[in-house]
């Protein structure tokens, strides 16, 4: 398929609502409060801040440029700029990633449509702390419930895909994108209005700057770089739609701005709620076990005096959550079907159906591995574990490490700066800034990130 016939984003809007859609997931209404919480409230937000803009800016600009440059998918691009060498295989690295990680969070995407329903259906009233794990462990373990809405995702996806960039990922972030921003609002003045929700308040906005510690930069680093995406391809692939005229500069902070807002309403949303029901946020909360366990639990607890707020908080919360999870899949999608679909020289019905069955096939291994596979051990991790731990510690701390070696040291700096200031024709004083953190700071962060989730050595 041809370069010159590929579709471009029909706005600046839609391209920034569709970038941010790729950035914004579950990981920031999960990972960011359990963070927050084990790393000092208010302190680690300001940490958190400091490293999205020394850290996942720049890198967010690279991946930018280099798919705006080559407009091709994101293997496509590192061998069209970097010919006979072996770069292509960074841009390859982001499509495995995609893939990897589309087959197992699809999973838990159709688990938020599950509790989306559970939570229509009033069933989370009445219900005690010791009733939810078990509501919980019922439905993973069940061999065909989760496979159901997992398939739902996945074909609600592919529609949304197979519809093209303009038709259907830029309309859908126009749509939902908004929406979630609502959603959130209404959440955070149900929260904050709760009696009590002063102290969840004031652990979100007092810092308290004893409590930062070289491992509060260090996790900081963590949430920053994951929260964006980067070194996913997402970015990269998205960027090739961008238009001549976009400005990288300005979309990569908007993105970065809309993805640490929605993190950080998050935290107003979950600590007023949590301090009102006198829950305490601990590292058994992680991941699944916040959102599908902890949060039910707690608006039960914190809005059970009045039942019908209860309920519109738990239904809100949840869609939330599944607008979060479709905004991420159709950005995975996506990178995988380019990729496919211009590499085999295939049309985008056909390359998305591939996609979809592909991971669809390896997501019934990974939603049974709660259940009928549960006994079923790949170093000594489920397939769900092994495919989560290889993608978040390996894939895409090294695909973001190469990311900015490439961008930093290997690239004609000319080039950065033709395409970062649209051929002369804006101006970017902090260029250089860039340029000296991709060389620098921004491997090195990488790597300590990489070296410490991987248990290969402890700093702090």
């Amino acid at each position: 398929m041809k370069n010159d016939t590929r579709e471009n984003f029909g706005s600046k809007l839609g391209a920034v609502l569709a970038a941010a859609g790729s950035a914004v997931g579950l990981g920031n209404i999960w990972r960011f409060p359990i963070e927050t919480g084990q790393n000092g409230g208010a302190a680690f937000i300001i940490v958190y801040i400091a490293c999205v803009l020394l850290l996942g800016i720049p890198i967010m600009m690279s991946e930018f440029f280099i798919g705006r440059h080559t407009h091709t998918n994101t293997a496509g691009a590192y061998r069209k700029l970097a010919p006979g060498t072996q770069w292509k295989w960074v841009g390859r690295l982001g499509v495995l990633s995609g893939f990897v990680i589309l087959s197992y969070y699809s999973v838990v995407a159709g688990w938020t449509a599950e509790y989306t329903v559970l939570a229509v259906g009033n069933c989370f009233e009445g219900k005690g702390p010791d009733t939810f794990p078990a509501i919980f462990g019922e439905f993973v373990s069940n061999p065909w419930k989760p496979l159901v809405w997992m398939f739902a995702f996945m074909i609600v996806t592919h529609v949304i895909v197979v519809r093209g960039v303009k038709g259907g990922i830029e309309k859908f972030s126009k749509v939902m994108m908004p929406a979630l921003f609502v959603i959130m609002l209404v959440l955070t003045v149900c929260s904050v209005m709760l009696p009590g929700a002063s102290e969840g308040l004031e652990f979100l906005l007092k810092p308290d700057f004893g409590k930062i510690t070289g491992s509060t930069v260090l996790s900081a680093m963590g949430q920053a770089f994951f929260s964006l995406s980067l070194g996913l391809g997402c970015l990269c692939t998205y960027g090739s739609y961008f238009r001549s005229d976009t400005n990288i500069g300005k979309t990569a902070l908007n993105v970065a701005l809309i993805d640490t807002f929605v993190a950080v309403m998050s935290g107003f949303i979950i600590f007023p709620a949590v301090f009102n029901a006198g829950y305490a946020i601990s590292s058994n909360d992680i991941g699944p076990s916040l959102l599908f366990i902890t949060m039910p639990n707690v608006f039960q607890q914190a809005f059970g005096s009045m039942p019908v707020l209860s309920y519109l908080v738990s239904v809100l919360f949840y869609f939330l959550l599944v607008v979060a999870a479709l905004t991420s899949t159709i950005s995975m999608h996506e990178v995988v079907t380019a990729y496919v679909s211009e590499e085999f020289g295939m049309n985008r019905r056909r390359a998305a159906a591939i996609v979809t069955v592909a991971c669809s096939v390896v997501g019934v291994f990974c939603s049974l591995s709660f259940g009928p596979l549960d006994g079923a051990r790949l170093f000594g991790m489920s397939l769900f574990d092994l495919f989560d731990y290889v993608a978040s510690n390996i894939f895409l701390p090294v695909g973001g490490m190469f990311v900015s070696i490439f961008t930093g040291w290997y690239l004609d700096k000319r080039l950065m700066r033709d395409e970062i200031t649209n051929h002369g024709t804006l101006r970017v004083p902090y260029l250089r800034l860039v340029v000296f953190i991709l060389r620098y700071f921004a491997p090195i962060a990488i790597g300590v990130i990489l070296f410490n989730q991987l248990g290969l050595f402890r700093l702090f």
